[in-house]
């Protein structure tokens, strides 16, 4: 069952608001937000250079994916563009998914450099994890398939789960997809009448 909020959840950070917009106002949460998913990401690709033992580097893949996952759903998310999300399990044993995004009447609580930071890390990376998808089974190193589903997967929810949260809780990315496409048909049907 999913449920959508749009609170005003307490988000730390937000008592500095003297920053100009255009600086990093969180250096280390950007700077830990492009850390554990490009090393991930390096790690792989320098596997056979660094150790010739599989276990060693798929394990170390793994717990580097799994601090970005951490990372980028508890502090980076937060920090950097003001939202988060979660799993609730209510007393009835009912799974709710919850979206939150900061409400904006407050001044200067994220800065654009911060904003591009995040979401250029959070949409990169995933596609390199699709590259790796089909690079390992067009290539036959299947033992690696496990690794980098496991990459594609915990990069896809964070992003997800991020877009949802952007999105907000009244609109369905579905629906959102489809006004979208049909704003798009519109603007070019109006365009060709236009023209003489």
């Amino acid at each position: 069952m999913l449920r959508q909020d749009s609170q005003d959840a307490p988000l730390f950070g937000e008592e500095d608001a003297g920053i100009r917009k255009s600086k990093i106002k969180h250096p280390l949460a950007s700077f830990f937000h492009l850390f554990f998913r490009t090393s991930a990401i390096v790690v792989y690709l320098l596997c056979d250079i660094l150790s010739s033992q599989f276990i060693i580097c798929m394990v170390t893949i793994i717990l580097l994916l799994s601090c970005d996952f951490w990372t980028v759903k508890n502090v980076s998310g937060r920090l950097l563009v003001g939202l988060r999300w979660w799993n609730h399990v209510d007393a009835a044993g009912r799974s709710h998914w919850v979206f939150e995004s900061r409400k904006t009447h407050r001044a200067n609580t994220t800065s654009t450099a911060d904003s591009r930071i995040f979401w250029l890390g959070l949409i990169v990376c995933p596609v390199f994890w699709i590259i790796f998808v089909f690079s390992t089974i067009f290539s036959f190193k299947i033992k690696w398939l496990a690794v980098v589903i496991m990459g594609l997967v915990l990069q896809w929810a964070n992003l997800y789960g991020y877009v949802r949260c952007k999105v907000g809780g009244k609109s369905n990315l579905r629906n959102m997809a489809k006004n979208f496409l049909g704003v798009q048909i519109l603007q070019q049907a109006m365009k060709k009448k236009e023209r003489p």
